[in-house]
Parts: C-alpha cells; structure tokens; sequence
C-alpha cells in the first residue's frame, strides 16, 4: 500500500476532527451559554464538516479497502468523524498499525 493513500486519511482525520471539536464548542456557546455570534460560527462550521466529512469517508473507505480491514473495523474508523475528539484518537491507532506495510509507491530496486 502506498505511503499516500495513508496521508490522505491522516489530513482529512485531522482537518474532520478538528472541525467537530470546533462544533461541539459552537454548540455549547450557542445553546448553553447563549452567545450572540454562535449561531452564525456553528452554521459554517457545520457545513464545512458536513462536506469534509464525505471527504474523510471516501479516504478513509479507499484505506480499509487497500489494508482489507473487516467490515467491523472499517465501520469504527469510518463512524470516528462523528464523535468529538474519536478521530484523532483512531487516526493514530490506524498509522501505527500500517506503518509496518507501507511503501513510498517506487518500484523495488534489483539487485545484480
């Protein structure tokens, strides 16, 4: 497996889960301490995440796909940009694991 197709769901893990935590503080403001700007915040974020989240899904789907997880453990990564702070916690996870079976995508070279 290539070095990128684990870079790309690495960026939009990080980009994913930086956006819900993001929400999650827009909602606090918005309904609990009753801030006058959370509204607009929590829209925009909310969409942004809402886009960037089919993103994360399509890489995060490519990498199961590739590693040839169980469906079990594609459904927990792919499920982990919808729970605050999951994504960063599993992104890691992921990148430990594979570390082992990537390549940088170069032909191995032959030795005479």
């Amino acid at each position: 497996m290539k070095k990128s197709v684990l870079t790309r769901y690495r960026v939009m893990a990080y980009v994913t889960g930086v956006l819900l935590v993001l929400l999650t503080f827009g909602m606090i403001g918005k309904y609990a301490l009753d801030l006058g700007g959370a509204a607009d915040f929590t829209q925009v974020v909310s969409i942004a995440h809402g886009w960037l989240y089919v993103v994360y899904l399509v890489f995060a789907f490519d990498l199961g796909a590739k590693a040839k997880w169980p469906i079990a453990k594609q459904v927990w990564v792919l499920l982990a940009g919808t729970i605050p702070t999951a994504a960063f916690f599993v992104e890691r996870r992921i990148s430990r694991e594979l570390e082992g079976v990537l390549t940088d995508g170069e032909p191995a070279a032959v030795k005479a």
